[in-house]
């Protein structure tokens, strides 16, 4: 009797249990129980890097300051400190033929461009950010002063007095936003600055420091400045010409060089690891070392050593990143990254790991380690990163006008991600009626 009374129960905890699903799954309007529970959820299926269902959201609205054109493209005009009022899409220059740094940290001018851009696709979905002309209606605001070409132009390149004027722009800068109501109102916390050179904007970072700065690293300012909680890591303007026709059968068997580094070994800090590296790698079997730099016939020379290349050492530079890991991504070679303080773009969305290699500083140089881990490395793998290199390349392209998933849109969602906790701040800053003691 006891066994039989056992069942009973549980039969009718049983039947109330499916009654129970079943009234819930026609509470919440459907009857598709696989949304229900994760068990019927296959793990197995990636998916696709970058835009998900977020392409459909409301685009970021952008307030964009009207600064004379010698805060920004004024610089591209070719005469000295040219002026004339701000610029629109009828007097927007095409960008340069410039090599180099000017274009390596040519990331202000696609910000600027692609807010002046207002053309969308046959779907509206091409921008992740439009402009708007009510500040009242702006989700950020965009300070289009271009310092990395300032710094390369009068302070890398100029005399005393050239500098002094790189000085005197970032002061007029820092006074025009400090007398903006906009500014006052967060303290600068949702403001955009782009900052891609590790020197850009050096004399009066600090004074700016809340607002949220578009970098390349985080390698010379201190974590008070510039960080990774309220900063944007922008990709530098690859060097090198993208490998379209990358469509070779064996791609594998095609790529002869087992590793392919070409620049400059005289580096500063974490840099100087580079000679030590060019002394372990140089002669080695399948290895191509070359101590160069990468301007004028340079770069057709890394164009066609990449090409020819399974793996792509990228090294820290003076700072921890350098170009060279995004002329690797757009040549199909899969990166090699030396660098234990790299930050990198759009790592909210992009899985590194599926396509490049990490190495620590000590690991790279043990000798014969990094050369035997990358033998090790089966065609299938190498293959399967290729692949995954040539699906997400798209997202390092600077270009006017610009596209749905490129390098400027893709910057323009990772604002936005910084924006809840620029809201927190602002917020925060409008009720304290003492110092902020978390900073």
């Amino acid at each position: 009797m006891k066994v039989n009374d056992t069942m009973s129960k549980s039969l009718v905890c049983l039947a109330v249990f499916i009654l129970f699903l079943f009234a819930s799954l026609f509470y919440t309007g459907t009857t598709d129980y696989r949304s229900s529970f994760s068990l019927f959820n296959s793990p197995l299926s990636k998916p696709n890097p970058c835009f998900t269902e977020e392409s459909d959201i409301e685009p970021l609205k952008v307030y964009m300051y009207d600064l004379e054109m010698k805060y920004n493209v004024g610089f591209l005009k070719g005469s000295s400190h040219y002026n004339a009022p701000p610029v629109t899409i009828h007097t927007l220059p095409k960008w340069p033929k410039y090599t180099g740094l000017r274009k390596q940290h040519s990331v202000e001018y696609w910000m600027l461009a692609s807010l002046l851009y207002s053309i969308d696709d046959e779907n509206g979905r091409t921008r992740e950010a439009v402009r708007v002309f009510d500040p009242e209606s702006a989700n950020v605001f965009f300070v289009p002063f271009f310092s990395s070409l300032s710094y390369n132009t009068y302070y890398r390149h100029g005399n005393d007095s050239e500098v002094k004027y790189d000085d005197q722009l970032q002061a007029e800068i820092v006074d025009f936003l400090q007398k903006s109501e906009h500014w006052k109102r967060s303290a600068g916390r949702d403001h955009v600055i782009p900052m891609h050179h590790p020197n850009a904007f050096r004399r009066y970072r600090e004074k700016v420091n809340a607002a949220i700065f578009i970098v390349a690293d985080f390698g010379r300012p201190p974590p008070t400045v510039s960080n990774l909680r309220k900063d944007v890591v922008a990709p530098y303007a690859h060097v090198v010409e993208t490998f379209e026709a990358d469509d070779i059968s064996d791609p594998y068997e095609s790529r002869t060089t087992l590793l392919f580094f070409r620049g400059r070994t005289d580096r500063k800090d974490d840099g100087k690891d580079r000679q030590q590296m060019k002394d372990m790698l140089s002669g080695q079997k399948d290895v191509v070392f070359e101590a160069a730099g990468i301007s004028g016939k340079g770069v057709n020379e890394s164009t066609n050593g990449m090409r020819l290349s399974k793996f792509c050492l990228h090294p820290a530079g003076d700072t921890p990143s350098s170009c060279r890991l995004f002329d690797a991504i757009v040549s199909h070679c899969v990166p090699v990254i030396v660098s234990d303080k790299i930050e990198l773009p759009f790592e909210d969305e992009l899985d590194y790991t599926e396509f490049s290699i990490f190495f620590s500083r000590e690991e790279a140089k043990k000798e014969g380690y990094m050369l035997d881990q990358l033998r090790s490395v089966s065609k299938a793998r190498w293959v399967e990163m290729w692949g995954y290199l040539k699906k997400i390349s798209h997202h390092f392209e600077y270009q006017y006008p610009p596209k749905k998933g490129d390098a400027v849109n893709m910057i323009w969602r990772e604002v936005k991600h910084k924006l809840p906790a620029t809201q927190l701040d602002v917020h925060r800053n409008r009720r304290l009626k003492v110092p902020d003691w978390w900073r």
